[in-house]
């Protein structure tokens, strides 16, 4: 078994077992996170799924692939569409194998008395809080201070679609290469979540259709590929 750090960027296959905690001092092992796709057991990380090993600061490793049925996980932000109301809760899509649920009680400023203005249909960015194989995921769209930040009902006007899990990580990228090619040329709004949609917006229907074609198709092009087809359809549009 190779270390850790010789297969980071390296495919991987279900079943590798990778040497990533032992490799780190013993007051940090605890340290270590796991992303998709891998699954810590004791000192070493066992492979979920068949992809490319990342390793990211501070001691986060994960596969990358490019699958598209999602695996709720703690923590992700994700995009849901609200399917329906039963008693308290709203039944939430977010792509998974069952529905999550989502409290009129956890959005910012919602009590007994003032409940949220949401409707069947409405999408909506929230983050997960419970997310196993035992239990429903469950949402919420406030934070550990109470605060929106970001989440809550949104979509008016604005084009949801799916794109894979690989394309979703690439665009979170703090400096995303793909985002700043798209904004030099359009502004728009934007959501992406970790269940693979992304919602769009811009100045006209014409310009969110484009942004969202684009999206789409940049997964498989090289960056200068991506930026020669940014260029000429610039100019078309000028």
């Amino acid at each position: 078994m190779s270390s850790t750090k010789e297969r980071v960027g390296c495919v991987v296959l279900p079943g590798d077992v990778l040497t990533c905690g032992s490799e780190l001092p013993e007051g940090k092992r605890d340290k270590l996170i796991c992303g998709p796709g891998l699954r810590r057991d004791v000192d070493d990380v066992v492979v979920c799924k068949s992809g490319i090993l990342r390793h990211k600061e501070p001691n986060l490793y994960w596969v990358d692939s490019q699958q598209t049925r999602y695996v709720p996980a703690k923590g992700e932000g994700v995009i849901g569409i609200v399917t329906a109301k039963s008693g308290d809760v709203f039944k939430v899509d977010i792509g998974g194998s069952e529905l999550a649920t989502l409290s009129y009680l956890a959005f910012e400023g919602a009590t007994k008395r003032n409940r949220p203005n949401v409707q069947v249909g409405d999408l909506v960015y929230s983050q997960l809080i419970i997310a196993n194989k035992d239990m429903e995921p469950e949402l919420v769209c406030i934070d550990s201070c109470g605060r929106a930040n970001g989440m809550g009902v949104f979509g008016a006007g604005g084009l949801l679609f799916k794109v894979s899990l690989g394309l979703v990580r690439k665009l979170l990228l703090p400096q995303s290469e793909v985002i700043q090619d798209l904004d030099s040329m359009f502004p728009f709004e934007m959501v992406v979540g970790m269940n693979g949609r992304i919602w769009v917006k811009s100045r006209s229907t014409q310009q969110t259709l484009i942004v969202a074609n684009l999206l789409e198709s940049c997964e498989h092009m090289t960056t200068a590929q991506r930026r020669d087809v940014l260029r000429r359809l610039s100019q078309n549009c000028l």
